[in-house]
């Protein structure tokens, strides 16, 4: 069954989607701002309102909340990424209702108690410290700052431990009041779903919201540069990308191809003669990251400090001939990956509902599978050379390196692999 959208009055939109082979159903709220709407005084803001939506209302406590989803069953989350922010829940199809009251109490009642905002900084400042002491983590956000520097693109999802040891109530009063308007909304659901009566339910509690404040962004500007991080671990971690494309590219799809065929897998090129052949990693992989105006193409490898050389020069060689040779064998296999990978998510709840929401808010409407599919169909060896040339080494490299190496050797070594191209 296609989807359904509505709009209400205020702006809001309703996406669903029925799958009459569950019994239960996904929903959430995503709204359209997340880190990279932040200036620098107030980076981190997004990610700790998420965490404090949950931490008590005018009519719930925080364990009121907790015990009232898990009473039926269900469960409770939220995330924030550089463009979007989202809170959702999964319940049987008879709990629908007490779904949108929950997401709606902690939208628009949240009382943010001084007492539990000071805990929940602690909570935060916990998680900063945790993704420090996880170099394979840590080292995308030093590729992200030296891709983005000087711009909201390019800071830490989380804030700094001084930004968010020194946000009161009233930080975030003020920026939901901005940011947390109905045009920005999309309410997504996908399983067990009546359409009509989900509209019904979330008109009564989100239909009397006002305001649409104009939503600007500042351009993306890709930048490109080098961060090395000495520290004492056992491995390497390294990170090499370019200025790639935006979410509405034309090219997007050639992309994904390319990008499967390149990292994606473990017949993909990098995995086969990285590690298969050679052994110099454990994991290696390509990466994107796509925006409404620009995006990102990377290499992520993790090794030891006696084949970091080795290793840097097979990268090398493999992005300066990542367009050359190129076969309809590894290219309709890679296809088939993504393929597979898009109708395999058509069984889960969570993962319909999230596509829903999240091209709503981008694309205005959801795509449907059947289009994407024919998406892919249509791209062609000569497109994957295309993308391929039109990205690699293209821009300024982004490199990024977290371990234990001299940063003055290692700086030399990267400069002659990389930015000499």
């Amino acid at each position: 069954m296609s989807a359904e959208v509505t709009v209400l009055e205020n702006g809001i939109r309703i996406v669903s989607e029925f799958m009459d082979s569950v019994e239960t159903a996904s929903l959430g709220v995503w709204v359209d701002v997340g880190a990279r709407d932040e200036d620098l005084r107030s980076n981190g803001i997004s990610h700790l309102l998420e965490h404090m939506a949950f931490k008590g209302t005018t009519n719930r406590t925080a364990r009121c909340i907790a015990e009232q989803i898990e009473a039926v069953g269900g469960h409770l989350n939220a995330y924030t990424s550089r463009e979007q922010t989202a809170y959702y829940a999964k319940v049987m199809r008879n709990d629908i209702n007490l779904a949108v009251d929950i997401l709606s109490d902690i939208l628009l009642n949240s009382t943010f108690d001084s007492e539990e905002l000071l805990r929940e900084k602690s909570v935060v400042l916990q998680e900063i410290a945790q993704v420090q002491d996880t170099p394979d983590d840590q080292i995308f956000d030093f590729f992200q700052e030296v891709a983005y520097p000087n711009q909201a693109l390019g800071r830490n999802i989380l804030g700094s431990v001084k930004q968010v040891s020194g946000y009161e109530r009233n930080n975030l009063l003020d920026y939901m009041e901005k940011n947390y308007t109905p045009g920005r909304m999309v309410i997504s659901a996908a399983g067990a779903v009546n359409h009509d009566l989900l509209v019904s339910s979330i008109k009564s509690k989100f239909g009397h919201l006002k305001g649409c404040l104009p939503h600007s962004r500042i351009k993306a500007n890709y930048v490109g540069g080098k961060k090395i991080v000495s520290r004492d671990l056992e491995q390497i971690h390294f990170t090499v990308g370019f200025d790639s494309l935006s979410i509405d590219d034309n090219d997007f799809y050639a992309l994904q191809i390319f990008s499967t065929l390149l990292g994606g897998g473990m017949s993909s090129r990098l995995f086969q003669e990285v590690r298969e052949q050679r052994g110099l990693a454990y994991s290696v992989f390509t990466f994107t990251s796509a925006y409404i105006d620009g995006g990102s193409f990377g290499v992520y490898v993790g090794t030891s400090k006696d084949k970091i050389n080795e290793l840097l020069t097979v990268l090398v060689a493999e992005l300066s001939s990542c367009s050359e040779n190129i076969t309809s064998k590894e290219v309709n296999r890679s296809r088939a990956q993504l393929k597979s990978n898009l109708l395999m998510s058509l069984e889960s709840t969570s993962s319909r509902c999230e596509r829903l929401a999240r091209q709503t808010l981008i694309f205005g409407q959801p795509i449907s599978i059947k289009n994407m599919i024919e998406q892919l169909d249509r791209v062609s060896i000569d497109d994957i050379r295309r993308i391929a040339d039109r990205i690699i080494f293209s821009s300024f490299p982004s490199t990024a390196l977290l371990g234990p190496v001299n940063i003055q050797e290692t700086s030399t070594l990267i400069q002659s692999s990389f930015e000499s191209h």
